[in-house]
């Protein structure tokens, strides 16, 4: 697979397992922060660890609570390796970057499409890159 292209990008390249959903995120509302998994019934990964994977969704949901959680479970290492999305919003970048944390959005594909659920892939923030290993 040629590998994905985002407008927006930072952090540090990563490579681990993908947890896809066409579904939204917020940390606030959509996660035990404590537990380390999806808590919202209704979220297409209820009951699935986050931990140390990397995340591959539709938008980002939520305000500025995000940004702070996003920190707080990176501290206690509950965090995910990393978050790619279709849309970002500002709230979440700055989380991301406070944390930390690895992000990739913006695609001309629907990147939860692009990749299957728990896939191996590779994030490469310098060139913009998602790499499919297999």
């Amino acid at each position: 697979m040629t590998p994905l292209k985002a407008r927006h990008a930072m952090g540090q390249k990563v490579t681990g397992r993908a947890l896809v959903a066409s579904d939204g995120f917020s940390a606030r509302y959509d996660l035990d922060r404590i537990n380390g998994v999806f808590s919202r019934s209704t979220h297409k990964l209820a009951g699935e660890s986050y931990v140390d994977k990397i995340l591959i969704l539709d938008t980002a949901k939520g305000g500025v609570a995000t940004a702070w959680m996003l920190h707080e479970m990176k501290a206690r290492n509950m965090a995910p390796m990393a978050i790619v999305l279709n849309t970002v919003n500002t709230i979440l970048a700055q989380g991301a970057a406070m944390a930390g944390m690895t992000m990739l959005a913006g695609f001309d594909v629907d990147v939860t499409k692009a990749v299957e659920n728990e896939s191996m892939v590779e994030l490469d923030p310098e060139t913009g890159s998602l790499r499919v290993l297999g």
